[in-house]
């Protein structure tokens, strides 16, 4: 591991970064071609790969990854600043007046001597802030389904409405289950009503999802923890067969079952 530098050398890096975007900004046709608008699905790329270095614990990736996305803020800055909107400065001044604002259980006198009533403060401010009619008002429309409902989910704990214990957010996971399987016909053949259907399942996931979040575990970071499970069994099973000289479409459920089970021990 690398030593840790300074807060004077710190400084000296950032200033050298501004330096740097300063020079690509006059001086390269690519940044110079770049906008706000442009630069928008880059980030959310980048994010997406700090996010898997994240998951995967590979510190020196999400150094670099934590690096990317340090560029395209001050890219977005420095675009600001050609605008004479923002620059870096009064992003990062705006930034530590909101945090000094949303925490006043240290820079004021409000009391909060627990996690959820720091989190439960920093949402009534921010509502206030915002002038959100709606606690919800807050939540982006674009973000994933998954990621949404835990957040719809924990905004609304924020103001206090939430299960006080965890075997009732499970009974309603039991409810919700039955009401889709009722709507599923999971036991008769009887046409199914596609759309009453998907409404149940989505009420079951918002419950799963729910009961997870109850219970500090994050949903989306443990679905795709899955995802990579399989992936890497599915992996195994296909490797494993070409091995054998099968071709795994021609391959019977029972044989493929046997390359799985072998996949679970590695």
């Amino acid at each position: 591991m690398s030593e840790l530098s300074s807060r004077k050398s710190q400084l000296e890096s950032f200033d050298k970064l501004l330096t740097i975007m300063d020079e690509l900004r006059e001086q390269c046709p690519w940044d110079r071609k770049q906008t706000l608008e442009s630069l928008r699905h880059l980030t959310i790329e980048e994010t997406f790969e700090l996010s898997d270095a994240i998951i995967e614990n590979d510190l020196n990736e999400i150094k670099k990854e934590l690096g990317d996305i340090l560029l395209h803020i001050v890219f977005y800055a420095k675009i600001g600043s050609e605008k004479k909107s923002f620059d870096i400065g009064t992003v990062i001044d705006s930034l530590c007046e909101k945090l000094i604002r949303r925490h006043p259980h240290i820079y004021g006198d409000t009391k909060a001597e627990d996690e959820e009533t720091v989190k439960q403060n920093w949402e009534k401010i921010k509502l206030q802030e915002k002038g959100n009619v709606s606690v919800l008002g807050g939540v982006p429309k674009s973000l994933p389904a998954l990621i949404k409902a835990m957040r719809i989910q924990e905004k609304a704990r924020g103001v206090g409405f939430d299960w006080e214990e965890k075997h009732q957010v499970w009974e309603k996971v039991e409810e919700e289950m039955q009401e889709f399987k009722e709507a599923f016909n999971a036991t008769e053949d009887a046409e199914i009503d596609k759309e009453k259907a998907s409404g149940e399942f989505g009420d079951l996931l918002f419950s799963l999802i729910n009961y997870a979040r109850f219970i500090d575990i994050n949903p989306e970071e443990a679905l795709e923890r899955t995802n990579l499970k399989f992936i890497k069994r599915f992996q195994y099973l296909e490797k494993a067969a070409k091995e054998s000289g099968k071709l795994i479409e021609e391959m019977t459920l029972a044989e493929m079952d046997v390359y799985w089970e072998e996949a679970k021990k590695i």
